[in-house]
């Protein structure tokens, strides 16, 4: 028979109390958990790594720049509309930090006005014609901001990749990642940039919001770069993709899922889909779509 275990009331007081102090500290990890929302994962934006020949998704460059001027409400709506996997557009930052949208550094090209965006108060932005130049029914449209975008984006149930061009600022970055959260979209937006550095600035503003590397050449190593960066994955240049068809592969084993830009032919579609890449940026995404649909049929 065993001993009779020698009674210390002292030390089972310290015993139940460390349990206590246990289970409070595990009570709030649970609760931390379960209150803050999961990361977006790479299947849950950008769907299953495609196969080589299997259909791309498809994002409208510009906002649908082929049928409405480019980066406007009426381009962007006419491609939700349509039923584009994403609609792409670009952001840009006016003199006084607001967020437009605006693919250029200057406005020259797709307004009726002239010089540096970021010479331009929002005000001044506002005051642009940016439908003209592309045709007569579109006088008067204007530079929609990124909360006028947003909005439109919200209301279409769809989804966005949003490159954030040129400089910015951890305030101007926070204030565009507030814009994304406050309409619950954190979901249905990528952001991408050229920039590591606003990449960054992006994952500490938001560690739910997904983030997209464009990139015009890949680093030697690749998959390490995407990986650090903490992206879900990566915009390239076709061309950089055609000279080093492995690294398709390679990031799909690391679960990055590889976009190329700006595709408009059914040759270069050819190409990628090929690949097995994932998505497939495109002026063109009526036509793509068409020739995506007539080589599913004839396989």
């Amino acid at each position: 028979m065993p001993d009779e275990p020698v009674v210390d009331p002292a030390r089972d007081r310290l015993q139940a109390l460390l349990i206590v102090c246990v289970l409070a500290v595990a009570s709030l990890i649970i609760a931390f958990i379960g209150a803050t929302p999961a990361r977006v994962s790479a299947t849950e934006l950008l769907g299953e790594t495609r196969t080589a020949g299997e259909e791309a998704f498809i994002a409208s460059h510009r906002g649908g720049g082929a049928t409405a001027p480019e980066n406007t409400i009426p381009a962007i709506s006419a491609a939700l509309a349509a039923g584009f996997d994403y609609v792409e557009v670009d952001v840009s930052l006016t003199a006084d930090r607001q967020p437009v949208l605006m693919h250029d550094a200057k406005v020259d090209r797709t307004t009726d006005g002239h010089g540096r965006l970021a010479t331009l108060t929002l005000a001044e932005v506002k005051e642009l014609d940016a439908g003209s130049w592309f045709g007569e029914e579109f006088a008067g449209t204007r530079v929609p901001t990124f909360a006028e975008f947003l909005d439109v984006l919200a209301a279409s149930g769809r989804r966005a990749i949003v490159e954030l061009k040129g400089e910015w600022d951890a305030v101007a970055v926070e204030t565009a990642v507030a814009e994304v959260t406050a309409r619950n979209l954190e979901r249905r937006v990528a952001l991408s940039s050229f920039d590591a550095r606003t990449l960054a600035m992006a994952g500490s503003s938001s560690t739910v919001l997904p983030r997209l590397f464009i990139l015009r050449h890949l680093p030697e190593d690749v998959v390490r770069a995407a990986t650090e960066a903490g992206v879900r994955g990566l915009v390239v240049d076709r061309r950089a993709i055609l000279d080093r068809p492995e690294v398709v592969d390679e990031l799909h084993s690391a679960g990055i899922r590889v976009v190329v830009y700006t595709l408009n032919s059914d040759t270069q579609w050819d190409e990628v889909t090929a690949l097995g890449v994932d998505g497939i940026v495109t002026d063109d995404p009526a036509t793509l779509s068409m020739w995506q649909q007539g080589v599913a049929g004839g396989q």
